[in-house]
């Protein structure tokens, strides 16, 4: 049985039934819990939910950003991902106030000039230090104020190898010294490995959720970070487990949840990966057996 999807459809169905109207940042409103887990054994599958199709692409495009240290949105818009195209357009209009006003340059058209022109694109892509700066160039000061930085994967992998035993297994994506510079403070804000009987598990924690859309990509993304971090250091998947904060469901979305529920869920597929090189970002996938329900649409709310 697919524990998985039924997992998360119970996280829904408590988010329905249970959760409190809350305001959000985003204006749009949202019912509300706190402090939700989920958890997957890999042995039963590539934890990719079935109950809708996912964008496999679009989330392996992201993860291969994060783990590239880049924060500009052009390798994301030149890959056809368009995940943050919104949280770089409203920094745009917020430095052209009366261009945003007046609607003389359109999201669609701020994109098109990110993919033709470096120039623009180096400029106004930027999202400032977000996950990928911090997992792979982390900065601050010692004791003596002195900078440094420090790359927290390459610690990370080198630590598994050297010191599985460890419980320092930790990369952060909350640079509280940075935060101010970020266009959205991270939500998925860190995460732990845990190796035993040379299987290596992963959790992460994350304190804002959107959970009809961002959390099967945060799971499958997460998924995959475990999989990519175990081809790096010869060990066996073990869980994946997320620890969910404030766990919420946009008003926009309430009757996609609904549909979503009353799907049984299939089989879990399977990933084989190949060509990783974890440190460069670059890693071939296939998706075997993926079996699915159609795509629900909702609205992306940022």
């Amino acid at each position: 049985m697919n524990k998985l999807d039924k997992d998360y459809q119970e996280i829904l169905q408590d988010i329905l039934i249970l959760g409190k109207k809350k305001e959000d940042r985003t204006g749009t409103g949202t019912k509300s819990l706190f402090g939700k887990q989920i958890r997957h054994d890999m042995s039963n599958g590539f934890p990719l939910l079935t109950t809708k199709k996912m964008a496999v692409k679009t989330m392996m495009t992201e993860l291969k950003w994060f783990l590239k240290g880049d924060t500009n949105i052009k390798y994301l818009v030149d890959n056809n991902c368009h995940i943050w195209d919104g949280d770089a357009y409203k920094a745009y209009c917020k430095a052209h106030p009366s261009e945003y006003h007046d609607d003389m340059f359109t999201q669609k058209e701020f994109i098109q000039h990110i993919k033709e022109d470096k120039s623009f694109a180096s400029s106004w892509g930027k999202l400032g230090p977000i996950y990928g700066k911090q997992w792979r160039n982390w900065f601050g000061y010692d004791s003596n104020v002195n900078p440094y930085s420090r790359d927290q994967l390459l610690n990370l992998i080198i630590d598994l190898k050297n010191n599985p035993s460890s419980r320092r297994l930790m990369v952060s994506a909350w640079n509280v010294g940075e935060l101010d510079q970020m266009v959205l403070p991270p939500c998925h804000y860190g995460f732990q490995c845990y190796v035993n009987d040379g299987k290596l598990s992963l959790l992460w924690n994350q304190r804002s959720v959107d959970t009809f859309l961002g959390l099967p990509f945060n799971i499958a993304s997460y998924g995959t970070l475990l999989l990519l971090l175990c081809e790096e250091t010869n060990l066996e998947p073990g869980e994946l487990i997320g620890n969910l904060g404030d766990t919420h469901l946009y008003n926009n979305h309430l009757e996609q949840a609904q549909e979503q529920i009353l799907r049984t869920p299939f089989k879990l597929p399977t990933i084989k990966l190949s060509n990783v090189d974890i440190l460069k970002g670059e890693f071939d996938y296939e998706i075997k057996d993926y079996e699915y329900h159609p795509t629900i649409k909702a609205p992306l709310s940022n």
